[in-house]
């Protein structure tokens, strides 16, 4: 059974200031809780049904699991349905130092306010090996439990490092170049496979900070087939055109 107080703390959890000063963060559904078991991750506890602990005996075992009913976890979940299944993970520790991967893409996101954006663009990077995301001080908490849910996991094996751009840009690697989504660039048809690079990534509202344009190595865009419709349209979603432009540099 929860205590009053297991319950005020997981859903202090729901704000980031409580996930900082706790260091701790939720994680739901059975994808996501046995990707982090299977990691690195700490695990502080596990609420879950029954029916799942025992359909996940093997991967528990040895970890601080409390039973809980249905019932309970609707007080403590962040989903309007709830799974059978909660844990409370220890927050890992901010990465202070900044080694870009160079036999690799990696990509950078300018101020990503939208958590599902920035759960998809995760998702989208651990589908296509890419291990390391660079984020503006000014993008939204990874940790946050709607960006948590969207990874489905793969938050578990995704490295999400959060610093200046500008500063990350100025002392990288000269060999590194970066692709910069915009609407004016290069289509993506015409640029090659790359075995490295940072696809950087613009605010759902204003796209690339302007004070990022000159490190921008090569302007790429993604060009609509329709063209009757491209006055009428702003721009792609930002994890769409992350996930277009991951294909496109990756593709064999």
């Amino acid at each position: 059974m929860l205590s009053k107080a297991r319950i005020k703390l997981i859903n202090q959890l729901k704000q980031k200031k409580h996930r900082e000063t706790n260091a701790m963060f939720v994680a739901e559904g059975s994808i996501n809780v046995i990707d982090f078991i299977k990691s690195n991750t700490i695990v502080i506890e596990l609420f879950a049904t029954e029916k799942w602990m025992q359909d996940n005996e093997k991967n528990i075992d040895r970890l601080n699991t409390t039973l809980v009913s249905t019932k309970d976890l609707k007080k403590i979940s962040a989903l309007s349905s709830p799974s059978e299944v909660l844990a409370i993970l220890e927050l890992p520790k901010a990465i202070n130092t900044i080694d870009i991967d160079t036999k690799n893409l990696t990509i950078a996101l300018d101020n990503i306010s939208d958590p599902g954006n920035l759960g998809t663009i995760i998702r989208t990077a651990d589908w296509f090996g890419i291990k390391q995301i660079f984020c503006s001080k000014n993008t939204v908490d990874a940790y946050n439990s709607k960006v948590v849910q969207a990874t489905m996991g793969s938050l578990a094996r995704v490295a999400l490092i959060y610093t200046e751009l500008e500063t990350l840009f100025t002392n990288k690697p000269k060999n590194i170049p970066i692709f910069g989504a915009l609407l004016n660039g290069k289509s993506i048809t015409e640029i090659e496979p790359q075995k490295n690079g940072i696809v950087l990534i613009g605010s759902e509202a204003h796209g690339i900070s302007k004070n990022l344009f000159p490190y921008i190595t090569h302007k790429i865009t993604i060009p609509s087939i329709n063209q009757n419709t491209t006055n009428n349209l702003e721009s792609l979603n930002a994890s769409v055109a992350n996930a277009i432009i991951c294909y496109a540099l990756t593709k064999n």
